[in-house]
């Protein structure tokens, strides 16, 4: 294989201290601990975010390929980076936002209103300074790319990356405040950006720097902030009518109030309803969303004697167990799973007389999916049947939320009859907020309904399914909210790259590279949302997704780099037929085999196309002219993948494999005719 002559370097980048190969790796792996420290923080604050994570990544990956884009038009280094960072770090400590969940057709559902700026301000503001902020790091990177050979480089890359998701992975596991990712963040700007110390140069990073760690110190010491792997929790104690309450927010909403079990039953029916619906006392009991650990100490008091609590957060777990006033976790009756509460469904054998999912409202979409959240695989068709099927005889499966909307209490009813295959008891105890029950026992005779439910209303959707899990949105739609910010999204992009990098004539040649960045982010996306079923949506998974990825493309890098591989059009072949088994494997029938099983055959339906894509990507991009540009016009491509994921929401996540596979055609037949037997 043949590479083109490498780009002479400017000589600043001769005098960095650092040699060229530990330095890509170092500013690849903060490239992309940046960007996940970003989308993490952000959201905490600006809880807009909460529910469009990934605004940021669409960020990211525009300052990413801008980035790519400007190496060779500017020797001087991107400080800018930096003061864009202490400048945002300001303005989101100083101006919070609380998110508005009155607004229609969206992915969430509350009633609490905005304080702080207005979303079509704060957004716009997040996502040009992610981009800005992204811009300087990936400048650093490509740098590096022309003083190697295009696969040897894109190699340090991807190992950086995979150091930059463990380093992040570390400090969530050991739920790090983020007063250190800013200190990592100033060590790495410092290392990066001073190649020779002079006192200018030390300013420009220093006084940003201490900003920056300054912010973040001050948020990490405010009190009763604990941070988790999900959310930054608050919490506060009082007394209510002599009654000792404390309440847990997370990223700044309202999320669990931990009551003495009398006064929690004695406030608010809906918690002693799934009880009486039943018609045997449960005595073993499933608890799906235990959080703090109020609905676990209100089953002790009806007499079970034995309680799985699952929870997905490690820290509300261990708040209810030091806080909760009836101590309900440390009874020896009850045993904690901090996992995912569908994963935990699908791997258990243990049969229950009541199953419960308590408010599991996770208030957070999954990072890296534009629109599934944390617990978007429990209230679908396919799970309501696999909790049927764990339980004893005479069981019930109850669950209980403010729900907001009478259609969306009447679709999860009708998603309940259709698992059960008879109608539920549905009780409304509030219409303010639709504040709900409902209960199905494993046969009709085994519950108790205080009236027969009369049906659904004409109009309520079909139930949500595990290719559609979208509960809350209404219709088979992209509300009109995401269709206006990604159209602006992409205008300014487009804007953007013309501004950096110059006329667009200059990625031209590069045109099925920048397809296939659009391919692979729907590829991306696939993986994490079918890994989630399959494994649970827990940030372990998410974590271990997203390296596997990174490793399956190193490991095409490697074997492109070694080996004799088959001309492009033959991996296009072997690419399109990755994706057609991907196609045809059903969920349910991967779900149905034992979990190392499942893992192995998951790990091979999903990974396969990865890797073919990421063979034929480094083909393409080792004979390239231009290395900084095609890879930039590869990472702009990805943005756009970002945004047309979005059409999940009306065809599905399996239909994201047909149109990856439409646009891995469309890059076949843009592939230049020199490079076709390549």
């Amino acid at each position: 294989m043949t590479l083109q002559a490498q780009k002479p370097v400017d000589d600043q980048e001769k005098a960095h201290w650092l040699a060229v190969r530990p330095r890509l790796i170092l500013a690849s792996a903060f490239m992309l601990f940046l960007e996940l420290a970003l989308i993490r923080w952000t959201g905490s604050n600006i809880v807009h975010l909460s529910y469009f994570t990934n605004f940021v990544l669409l960020g990211s990956f525009l300052g990413i390929g801008l980035g790519f884009l400007r190496v060779g038009r500017s020797k001087r280094q991107p400080y800018y980076s930096l003061i864009v960072l202490a400048i945002l770090a300001v303005v989101v400590r100083t101006f919070p936002v609380t998110v508005d969940r009155d607004t229609e057709g969206v992915l969430y559902w509350t009633s609490l209103s905005t304080s702080g700026p207005p979303a079509w301000l704060i957004l716009p503001v997040i996502f040009c300074a992610a981009a800005l902020i992204l811009m300087g790091p990936a400048e650093l990177v490509g740098r590096c790319f022309p003083e190697l050979p295009r696969l040897e480089a894109y190699r340090y890359d991807l190992i950086g990356s995979l150091t930059g998701i463990a380093a992040f992975t570390a400090l969530s596991f050991l739920s790090a405040p983020p007063v250190f990712w800013g200190i990592i963040a100033a060590i790495c700007y410092g290392v990066l950006l001073v190649p020779r110390p002079r006192a200018l140069q030390v300013g420009l990073v220093a006084v940003p720097s201490l900003v920056v760690v300054g912010v973040l110190l001050a948020e990490t010491l405010t009190a009763g902030a604990i941070w988790s792997p999900y959310y930054k929790v608050t919490h506060k104690q009082f007394e209510d009518a002599g009654v000792g309450v404390t309440d847990i927010s997370v990223n700044g909403i309202p999320h669990q109030r931990a009551v003495p079990a009398t006064a929690r039953l004695r406030w608010e029916r809906q918690y002693g309803l799934p009880y009486e619906r039943t018609t045997k006392p449960p005595k073993d009991v499933l608890i799906v969303g235990a959080g703090s650990g109020t609905d676990v100490a209100i089953a002790l008091s009806k007499g079970a004697t034995h309680v799985d609590a699952v929870e997905i957060d490690p820290k509300l777990r261990e708040l209810g167990g030091s806080l909760h006033p009836d101590r309900p976790y440390d009874d020896p009756r009850v045993t904690t799973h901090i996992t995912d509460g569908r994963a935990f469904l699908e791997q258990t054998g243990h049969k229950y007389d009541l199953i419960l999912f308590a408010l599991p409202d996770s208030l957070t979409l999954v990072s890296g999916a534009s629109a599934l959240r944390l617990e978007s695989y429990l209230f679908t068709e396919e799970a309501m049947r696999a909790a049927r099927e764990h339980l004893n005889p005479g069981g019930t499966f109850s669950m209980y939320n403010y729900y907001r909307e009478s259609w969306l209490v009447d679709r999860l009813a009708s998603t309940m009859q259709r698992a059960f295959g008879h109608k539920p008891c549905v009780d409304v105890v509030s219409t303010e907020g639709q504040q709900a029950v409902i209960t199905a026992g494993l046969a009709l005779p085994d519950q108790r309904c205080a009236a027969e439910w009369p049906g659904a209303a004409p109009g309520t959707p079909q139930p949500a399914d595990d290719d559609r899990p979208f509960l809350y949105l209404h219709d088979a739609t992209i509300p009109p909210i995401y269709l206006i910010t990604l159209a602006l999204i992409l205008i300014v992009s487009l804007l953007a790259v013309r501004v950096v990098a110059g006329p667009y004539e200059r990625m031209r040649p590069y045109a099925d590279l920048f397809l296939l960045g659009v391919a692979f982010m729907l590829l991306e996306t696939k993986s994490v949302t079918g890994f989630a079923l399959l494994f649970g949506t827990t940030w372990v998974v998410n974590a271990i997704v997203f390296a596997g990825v990174l490793v399956a493309v190193l490991a095409a890098v490697e074997v492109t780099r070694r080996f004799r591989t088959p001309p492009l059009p033959v991996m296009y072949g072997v690419l399109l037929a990755g994706l057609l088994l991907a196609w045809l494997v059903p969920n349910e029938w991967l779900l149905s085999l034992p979990l190392p099983v499942r893992a192995v055959a998951a790990v091979t339906v999903a990974f396969l196309p990865i890797f073919a894509a990421n063979v034929v990507f480094a083909k393409r991009f080792a004979d390239t002219a231009d290395a900084t540009t095609s890879f930039g016009a590869n990472l702009l491509g990805a943005m756009v993948g970002g945004c047309l994921e979005y059409v999940a929401l009306v065809i599905g996540y399996q239909g994201l494999l047909i149109v990856a596979a439409i646009l891995y055609v469309g890059a076949l037949a843009l592939l230049p005719r020199k490079r076709a037997l390549a």
